[in-house]
Parts: C-alpha cells; sequence; structure tokens
C-alpha cells in the first residue's frame, strides 16, 4: 500500500481498566463491540454479586465468555453432520415410501 499502515492504535476501556492496542483497522468495530459486552457482563455481574472483588468478577465474564465461544464452536462442527443426518433421513423417508408404493 502507498504507506498507509493497516493498523491502528485504538484505546479500550474495561470497567477501570484502559487497554491501548494496535490493531488492524477492519477489527476496530470487533474490539469496541466486545469491549462493549465484556463490560455489560461485567455490569451484570457486579449487581449480583456487589461485594465481590474485580478479579473475581472478571473471573466471571472471562468463563462465561469462553463457554460461549465452545458452544459456538461445537455447534459449527455439528453443522455438517446435521446436514448428512437430514440427507439421511430424507433418503430413508423416499426408500419407505418407494417399498410403501411397492405393496
Amino acid at each position: 500500500m502507498s504507506g498507509v499502515s493497516d493498523k491502528q492504535r485504538i484505546t479500550l476501556q474495561l470497567d477501570a481498566h484502559r487497554v491501548v492496542l494496535e490493531v488492524q483497522r477492519e477489527d476496530e468495530h470487533y474490539y469496541r463491540t466486545a469491549t462493549n459486552a465484556l463490560n455489560e457482563r461485567y455490569k451484570f455481574y457486579l449487581k449480583r454479586i456487589p461485594n465481590a472483588s474485580a478479579e473475581d468478577l472478571w473471573v466471571y465474564v472471562a468463563l462465561e465468555t469462553m463457554v460461549g465461544l465452545q458452544k459456538d464452536a461445537f455447534n459449527k462442527a455439528l453443522e455438517p453432520l446435521q446436514k448428512r443426518i437430514q440427507d439421511l433421513n430424507q433418503q430413508i423417508n423416499e426408500t419407505l415410501e418407494d417399498i410403501n408404493q411397492i405393496k
């Protein structure tokens, strides 16, 4: 490219923590959206467990986030199997219909 960097420096605010990162320009929106989502979950746990330390609250947020990512990955891995099962069920139904027509 003509001397223009594909990266940019952004500053994110995660509760009381200020985070400065250098990210791909096209990814900035994802970082900001993720920051907003993490802050929302942090506030959720802060309301539910007001006496918890900030560290404990972030552990809850991290755990919840990772469980969500694992569920998404698992469901994505199942998609080809679900399609294959649908195809097999259709073949079975067609075969059964053919058998019933022969009778």
